[in-house]
């Protein structure tokens, strides 16, 4: 009996990558369901995980953009946000599509910081009742290595033109002058985060103490805030996007089934990294 296991398990060994192979084949040839003979004309994008780069997704929306065949959007976040650029070139993105196109912002898990900035100019944000909401606020951080390389013996050697060219370095304590000039970094983004949050939620920059300020909300309280204009589920959501597109044949568009295999592979992976560093960069 133990040879026979063996046998097979030294079978299975040499065979891995072609089983493998075969399954990838499997997936991607199984016949699609009947209900996509009709075109798509409703469409998900999914934002999960920290946002570091938005060329993918910013492909998807002009991919959508230019599509006739496709009516509403829903954008579908679980995401605790990231780098500032990436994060704007969304929200700006969806800006433009909401021009042709009715968009919804569903936050599925977490809508925070970047990533809520990325939903703000959607039609309607809708929230399931469990999700974080908000987090409005910017950080730049960096380690001081500086008595990890006196242990070491490690020494910089450094040139540089210009006071504040080493502001944020590692290796050493900030200057007081250097800080500042952080601070000033981060207070601008800031206040650019504050200004287009209340100009796309019709909200009172005065008081935005209320709703910004990092404050972290559940979706209730971020209904009460006015961050959001619903506390719902996904199927809610997609109603929402159904109504506002105008269909009377709702039809969601469908991943190719390998594309939709790496897609959640890799956003497990990516969701495993929220505590992320991102170096010396201001980040939501």
């Amino acid at each position: 009996m133990f040879s026979a296991i063996g046998k097979a398990i030294k079978w299975i060994g040499q065979h891995f990558l072609g089983m493998l192979f075969l399954l990838i084949a499997f997936v991607v040839l199984m016949p699609t369901s009947t209900t996509e003979l009709k075109p798509a004309n409703l469409q998900e994008i999914q934002l999960a995980g920290p946002i570091m780069d938005a060329d993918a997704i910013l492909k998807e929306i002009e991919e959508i953009q230019k599509d006739p065949k496709i009516k509403g959007v829903l954008l579908n976040i679980n995401s605790p946000g990231g780098a500032v650029p990436p994060s704007i070139e969304i929200a700006y993105a969806i800006k433009a599509l909401k021009e042709h196109k009715p968009v919804v912002a569903y936050a599925s898990g977490m809508m925070a910081s970047g990533s809520y900035y990325a939903s703000i100019y959607a039609n309607t944000i809708i929230a399931n009742p469990g999700s974080i909401v908000g987090s409005i606020g910017v950080i730049m951080e960096s380690a001081n290595i500086e008595e990890l390389m006196d242990t070491i013996g490690v020494k910089t050697q450094i040139v540089k033109q210009g006071t504040y060219k080493e502001a944020g370095t590692p290796t050493r304590e900030w200057t007081a002058e250097e800080r500042a000039e952080l601070e000033r970094l981060t207070k601008d983004t800031y206040e650019l985060f504050i200004s287009d949050v209340a100009n796309a939620r019709g909200l009172d920059i005065k008081h935005s103490k209320e709703y910004a300020d990092a404050h972290i909300f559940s979706a209730k309280r971020a209904k009460d805030a006015g961050l959001i204009d619903r506390v719902g589920v996904k199927s809610q959501a997609k109603a929402e996007v159904e109504k506002l597109a105008k269909v009377t044949d709702p039809r969601w568009k469908e991943k190719d089934k390998l594309e939709s295999f790496m897609e959640q592979f890799s956003t497990k992976g990516m969701m495993q990294l929220q505590n992320y560093f991102y170096g010396l960069k201001a980040s939501f």
